[in-house]
């Protein structure tokens, strides 16, 4: 059974511990960065990616999620946890990891207010998934090795490259486990290779 970790750091950490959990995977919240050598994947889920970052910085963890991103080990960034991953930030001169090569935008759906539910086709996963936006980011460019998996009103919310993934809503929060099943596969595949 493939382990994977929740950073648990900040944001829907219990939602995606359920979620890994409901996929067939064990599932461990991750509070100290030696942890992550115990995982076979990762996922950094929602929350406020400013906090997240303090946080980060706070507790060491940035070289070792470095680490782990070069590692070959499957990474997933939902919400905040996707501006974590992104190469490039509208309006910021520094990327956090940086592994993913997108440029994406914060808060480009509004405010906390305006937060909504969408029906989103997934290439390769869904084609009637409801995602969740709050204060969504949303990834405005892709380089030419990330493959766009889900555009909602022509703008990019989900994307793969490589051992990444990254999404803009939030699947923890309902009860469709089809992405988190998507990323349980990416890190079994990653065990084999």
């Amino acid at each position: 059974m493939v382990k994977i970790g929740v950073l648990g750091l900040q944001g829907a950490v219990r939602e995606h511990i359920r979620s890994v959990e409901a996929s067939g995977a064990e599932a461990v919240v991750i509070k100290k960065a030696e942890q992550l050598q115990e995982v076979d994947g990762l996922i950094m889920p929602g929350g406020e990616s400013t906090t997240m970052r303090r946080l980060i910085d706070k507790y060491q963890f940035m070289e070792p999620l470095k680490q782990f991103a070069q590692s070959g080990k499957p990474m997933f960034g939902t919400c905040a946890g996707l501006i974590l991953l992104a190469k490039n930030i509208v309006g910021y001169s520094e990327p956090h990891i940086g592994v993913m090569d997108v440029t994406v935008e914060r808060n480009s759906f509004g405010r906390q207010v305006d937060s909504f539910e969408a029906e989103l086709t997934i290439a390769g996963i869904a084609n009637d998934f409801v995602g969740v936006f709050i204060r969504a980011p949303h990834i405005v460019e892709v380089g030419e090795n990330v493959e766009v998996l889900c555009k909602h009103n022509g703008r990019i919310v989900a994307a793969k490259q490589d051992q990444f993934l990254g999404c803009s809503f939030h699947p923890e929060l309902t009860e469709d486990h089809r992405i988190t099943q998507y990323f349980v596969n990416m890190v079994k595949e990653s065990k084999v290779n």
